[in-house]
């Protein structure tokens, strides 16, 4: 059997490594022997947890992350896409050539052994690569980009800020990386282009593979509401306000028994600012009172202590949003029966380069609310499988949100067309075949 071996730099945190975790569980069964180097951090971020069931070699941050610069601690914590002012994890475009050379390095020691392998299956372009071409020059690359690193470069071509000093380096990087890759993975055909353009490759040399969802588990099912978000929201909350831990923000039993008789619109994700939470409250507060109906706004997710900009309850505050819920961080695993407990999936984010939970909540019957960019516009379906709007369009989403909460019907009727695309289109098992194809053209090519 050929031996997989999967790189994931970052410790299990964005949509990344919900997709790392999916196909290493059904590549075993094209034929492939998976083993997975990851990033870890104790607690939110655990590496072992995460990919509980799999062979996983984790690379430990969390003495990174107490250390006075992350960056210098051994083995350094991972950069960032994101430039995000404070973040132990800086953007990988301000780190100079000693940094650099420090990040190689511990990646070259995690990936001793690697020589063995038959094929890296490497996500994200990152110093993982170069550490790849030093320690294992002859065993073939396939990298598999998830648009961060696009967003990054894309940038930097634009007019890096000035605090980004090692902008130029960093981008011949990514270009040198992607160019000894036998192959590039991208989630969308609207990615191809863009690749190609920001990295200096062939588009002949992309494999679309978009990412999925279990279908065993997400799906159509029963779930007692009224259980389910009193548990979340009031006996066990996880909501965590600016400065506390997970559950300093909860709820009264009567503030939540409104939702099991009430729409109930879910935001999954991160609290950055491309995400736009803050948007998303406003036109919230702008549909209740348009559509004339309740309505409830459950944000899921917002890694602890992790925000961007403005805070979600700064948000609630100034807006005067009512019947807006924030349930806190939970794991992957958790997400069905929150989806099934739910009415609506709700994105408002404007360069998302996918959008996996969009697809997660439609294969669970849900329509969804998107913007009309990148990966969303191509999973969304406007009048048929949910509503698309412009980017940081205010009034067009709050016109999007209130059609959903008022037209029982429509909602329903969207949310099995969703049901049905997301079956066809996006389920692991299929997706998983387009990959081993990708590392099987790789080993081949590489013998011959």
């Amino acid at each position: 059997m050929p031996r997989a071996l999967v790189g994931l730099m970052f410790f299990p945190r964005g949509g990344s490594s919900h997709v790392v975790r999916a196909l290493a569980t059904a590549l075993p069964a094209k034929g492939w022997d998976v083993t997975i180097l990851s990033g870890h951090r104790e607690g939110h971020g655990d590496a072992h947890r995460f990919f509980a069931g799999l062979d996983v070699r984790p690379v430990d941050f969390t003495r990174a992350l107490a250390a006075p610069d992350p960056m210098r601690a051994d083995p350094p914590m991972h950069p960032s896409y994101e430039d995000r002012p404070g973040a132990p994890d800086r953007i990988f475009a301000s780190l100079d050539d000693e940094l650099y050379e420090h990040q190689v390095a511990a990646w070259c020691e995690a990936l001793a052994g690697a020589a063995d392998a038959d094929v890296l299956y490497l996500h994200h372009l990152t110093p993982m690569n170069e550490a790849a071409a030093r320690v294992a020059p002859d065993v073939p690359v396939v990298s598999h980009l998830h648009g961060t690193e696009l967003l990054m470069l894309e940038e930097i071509d634009k007019g890096a800020p000035p605090e980004w000093t090692e902008a130029s380096a960093w981008a011949e990087r990514l270009r040198r990386w992607a160019g000894r890759s036998r192959a590039i993975i991208t989630q969308s055909e609207s990615q191809v282009q863009r690749a190609a353009d920001a990295l200096g490759i062939d588009p002949e040399r992309c494999t679309v593979v978009a990412n999925g969802f279990d279908p065993e588990r997400f799906d159509v099912f029963e779930v007692d509401r009224r259980a389910l978000w009193q548990r979340h929201l009031v006996d066990d909350p996880q909501g965590w306000a600016p400065g506390g831990e997970p559950g300093s923000v909860a709820y009264s039993a009567e503030q939540v028994e409104r939702i099991t008789e009430e729409p109930v619109l879910l935001y999954v994700g991160r609290f950055t600012a491309v995400k736009r939470i803050g948007l998303l409250i406003r036109a919230f507060a702008r549909a209740q009172e348009a559509s004339g109906s309740l309505a409830a706004l459950v944000l899921l997710g917002g890694h602890p202590g992790e925000w961007e900009g403005e805070h979600p309850l700064e948000a609630i505050e100034a807006s005067g949003a009512h019947d807006v819920f924030m349930a806190g961080w939970h794991d992957h695993q958790a997400l069905p029966d929150f989806l099934n407990a739910s009415d609506v999936i709700v994105l408002p984010s404007v360069r998302e380069q996918f959008g996996q939970v969009l697809v997660e909540g439609m294969a669970c019957g849900l329509p969804a609310i998107a913007v009309n960019r990148h990966g969303p516009a191509e999973i969304v379906e406007d009048g048929r499988t949910g509503w698309l709007v412009e980017p940081d369009d205010e009034g067009g989403l709050a016109a999007a949100l209130a059609e959903a909460i008022k037209d029982g019907p429509e909602r329903r009727e969207r949310g099995e067309a969703a049901r049905e695309v997301a079956r066809a289109r996006y389920a692991w098992p299929s997706l998983a075949g387009r990959v081993s194809d990708a590392l099987e053209r790789a080993v081949i090519e590489t013998q011959h």
